[in-house]
């Protein structure tokens, strides 16, 4: 695998933030101030007549960091903030991108998004190529969108897509069918049931402004393969749960990725098991840095102002991968 030299501080959990639970959970609401930047509105028209909304932050350099959020969240998610202003201190351009119906692409999107939207990230990619053909890409994608992420290094798609030139996935569930057992198991239920909340809401979001017809059948304590085997799966052309785990996993194709690549991830991920990425063989254009503790794109550290070590981490391995000759 590539080797990348790590963040000089590894993240050291709080002593109140010592398991992959409190880790999640407290990393999502720790609060902290998240400066505004200057953005723009576009829309970026896709090949099945859906579009994806989103925002560019001007920068100064020639880079261009893609940002895209995980599954119910937006662009305007606090890891996706963070990851804005971070870019933005070190001068790059920056796009957040919505996943289909999310956001501010409320109303654009018949089709659902899911953990194999690889290509709707390469029509960002492309997108973007086509307006900043000077900047450099930076991926950075968290949970799903890292699998769709890793999914679209891989060549892991029906048909070819455009890539960016260096790329960052935070914990991404590359084993999809591992995750839905995980995510199924104890204390994990209360992470599924929050997803099944937000997925549903969408749906109910795209009845009300009729874009599908009310034939998808969910209930609120319903599980996440449940819930994929009943709107992901009929909504996004796959025969079942176990054919779009097969077919969206990432894991079968880390070995294949030739962009140079970051994978981040943590032992004690809730529902997101490691070994699977490790047990892969990535590439040896993929650099995997797992750390002990972190949770579910938490990474509180002792070691740092506001107790933030995602985005030193991401920072540190953004200048690392664009050191380096495009």
């Amino acid at each position: 695998m590539r080797s990348l030299a790590p963040p000089p501080l590894p993240c050291r959990a709080p002593w109140w933030a010592r398991s992959g639970h409190l880790q999640t959970i407290l990393g999502n609401y720790l609060p902290g101030e998240l400066p505004a930047h200057p953005s723009e509105p576009f829309r970026i028209l896709l090949s099945d007549g859906d579009q994806l909304a989103g925002r560019h932050y001007p920068g100064e350099k020639g880079v261009l960091t893609l940002v895209f959020h995980g599954l119910g969240g937006d662009d305007q998610a606090h890891y996706v903030r963070r990851t804005v202003a971070l870019a933005r201190r070190l001068g790059h351009h920056v796009w957040t991108i919505n996943h289909r119906g999310c956001g501010e692409g409320r109303g654009l999107a018949k089709k659902p998004y899911h953990s194999g939207s690889g290509d709707d990230l390469g029509a960002a990619f492309a997108a973007a190529r086509e307006r900043h053909p000077d900047l450099r890409q930076l991926a950075v994608a968290y949970s799903l969108s890292a699998n769709a992420l890793l999914l679209n290094l891989g060549g892991g798609l029906p048909m070819a897509a455009a890539r960016p030139d260096a790329a960052i996935a935070v914990n991404p569930p590359v084993d999809l069918g591992a995750c839905s057992h995980t995510i199924h198991q104890g204390l994990s239920r209360l992470y599924e049931l929050r997803f099944i909340k937000r997925c549903r809401n969408a749906i109910q979001q795209r009845l009300e402004d009729g874009l599908i017809p009310d034939i998808y059948r969910t209930w609120p304590l319903m599980s996440l393969r449940e819930f994929d085997d009943a709107y992901t799966t009929k909504a996004g052309g796959f025969l079942h749960a176990d054919d779009y785990y097969a077919r969206c996993s990432a894991r079968h194709h880390l070995a294949k990725i030739t962009v140079p690549t970051v994978i981040l991830m943590a032992k004690d991920d809730p529902f997101i098991p490691w070994r699977h990425a490790v047990d892969s063989s990535p590439s040896d254009q993929v650099h995997l840095h797992i750390e002990p503790h972190g949770g579910h794109m938490g990474y509180l550290s002792r070691d740092l102002p506001g107790h933030r070590w995602l985005p030193y981490a991401i920072e540190h391995y953004a200048q690392q991968l664009l050191s380096r000759p495009s």
